[in-house]
């Protein structure tokens, strides 16, 4: 059955990748099933161990939820990550799917199994020193104006690059002079983000040139060199050409100037809350995941603040 389950997947023009991590997963868990450990890469003997195991197994309706739930969690206490465990909980699915389809099996039990929670590791921010070097490059030509203001407004609005990308004229800065620019953020949520003092000004001295550059009928903020939208692929390129202008030594992407927004504001504030109005986040939770105070603030914010904190 696996054999022909791989067959499909090749006419579904699945990559060799996918299909050999699928073919890989499935005989990682049947091997599991019958002997109580995955198999263990090998010569010539194992592989063909493997094979007639896989050959010689063909009921595979006997197998419950609570089996591909074992295996799960002997994977864990193997110290596999949570990103191969989905995957390998993904390729059980998919497999028992198709022998649903080929009447098989009458259930799959492996639909009633959670993938283990994969982990959100924090997005590397920018220290200021870092973020000031990158922000106050030489301005040598209309696409260094247009990318400074871009720059800067990732920055000060800790938007996201889709956000930026699709900011429009109308009613994107219908506010401007006030200091906010209005986005769409994900599930279409619409709202007003700050725009600093620094940003409002490389804005208003990109908005002078724009017209030069921008096709009649474009509404889009920021143009690419064919007049059109500037769009997302195109301002990770012009910030990896301005982080090698500025020399600094690491890999930059727009998410780390929305992330660095968030963190200097929340160093320099304390207020998470606050941060989750700018980066527009729908749950406070959110926020504390792409936020970080260092022990130290926290510290100095706590001796500061609570009553029985304060030193006499």
């Amino acid at each position: 059955m696996l054999t022909n389950f791989l067959r499909t997947l090749q006419l579904q023009q699945k990559s060799a990748h996918t299909i050999a991590n699928y073919r890989s997963d499935i005989e990682d868990f049947l091997a599991f099933y019958l002997t109580g450990q995955t198999r263990q890469e090998g010569g010539e003997d194992s592989v063909t161990e493997r094979k007639q195991m896989m050959g010689c197994f063909e009921d595979w309706s006997v197998i419950d939820s609570e089996a591909i739930r074992a295996f799960l969690a002997f994977r864990v206490h193997q110290g596999i990550s949570a990103r191969t465990l989905a995957r390998q909980l993904s390729a059980l699915r998919s497999f028992y799917d198709y022998l649903l389809r080929e009447s098989v099996v009458f259930k799959n039990p492996a639909k009633g199994v959670k993938a283990p929670k994969q982990p959100q590791p924090l997005p590397k921010s920018l220290d200021v020193d870092w973020t000031q070097k990158l922000l106050e490059q030489p301005i040598e030509s209309w696409q260094d104006v247009r990318d400074q203001a871009v720059f800067e407004l990732l920055y000060s609005a800790g938007l996201r690059v889709s956000e930026c990308a699709t900011l429009d004229i109308s009613p994107g800065l219908d506010e401007l002079e006030s200091g906010w620019v209005r986005v769409w953020g994900k599930g279409q949520k619409q709202r007003l983000a700050p725009v600093g003092s620094k940003a409002l000004q490389a804005i208003n001295t990109w908005l002078a040139v724009r017209e030069q550059y921008a096709n009649s009928d474009e509404q889009a903020v920021f143009v690419n060199q064919r007049g059109g939208r500037f769009g997302v692929r195109s301002i990770q390129n012009s910030l990896d050409k301005r982080t090698l202008k500025a020399g600094l030594p690491t890999k930059m992407s727009p998410h780390r100037l929305r992330h660095a927004c968030a963190t200097h504001v929340l160093e320099s504030s304390g207020d998470l809350r606050a941060v989750q109005e700018i980066l527009g986040h729908a749950n406070l939770s959110t926020t504390q995941i792409y936020t970080k105070l260092d022990l130290q603030h926290l510290a100095q914010v706590y001796d500061q603040a609570h009553p029985r904190a304060k030193k006499k």
